[in-house]
């Protein structure tokens, strides 16, 4: 399995790779320096994020805990969704967000560093943010959905 990926890889480009639906694994948040990892969206959230082979990308977590949580900083649930790009020499995937749930989000691009290891793929925010009073960065792990329409 591992060695497909590997030859799907290298005869593919980045864009191609990541075409098709993928359900949330894990998302943690890292600060740069000393402290703990956090679960911004809870322990068990749950996602989903498509890339379209027409160049349009959705993604859509919730926080499942939120209704659990003892601190409400986090929101209940994150979607966006517009054009995405890729670089291949840097492997980076760039979402433009056309449509999000945060205003100040809507028409900007986010960078995230790509990632395939065990048949996962890794996304993680190119650039540090501030989070809580801590410079930080997101690490999202993602696993390819299967295929529910087997006539396609």
């Amino acid at each position: 399995m591992c060695a497909l990926i590997i030859l799907s890889i290298m005869k593919n480009n980045l864009f191609e790779i990541l075409i098709g639906s993928w359900t949330l694994v894990e998302l943690i948040e890292v600060p740069l320096g000393d402290g703990k990892i956090t679960n911004p969206m809870g322990t068990k959230p749950k996602g989903i994020i498509i890339y379209n082979s027409d160049g349009y990308m959705s993604a859509q977590i919730m926080n499942t805990d939120f209704e659990h949580s003892d601190t409400k900083d986090s929101p209940p649930y994150l979607a966006y969704s517009g054009p995405f790009k890729t670089d291949d020499e840097k492997q980076i995937v760039s979402h433009t967000m056309s449509i999000s749930l945060f205003e100040n989000w809507r028409n900007e691009t986010q960078n995230r560093k790509v990632l395939f290891k065990d048949g996962l793929l890794h996304l993680e925010t190119e650039k540090p943010f501030i989070s809580n009073s801590r410079l930080v960065i997101h690490k999202l792990t993602w696993k390819r959905m299967e295929q529910t329409n087997k006539n396609h």
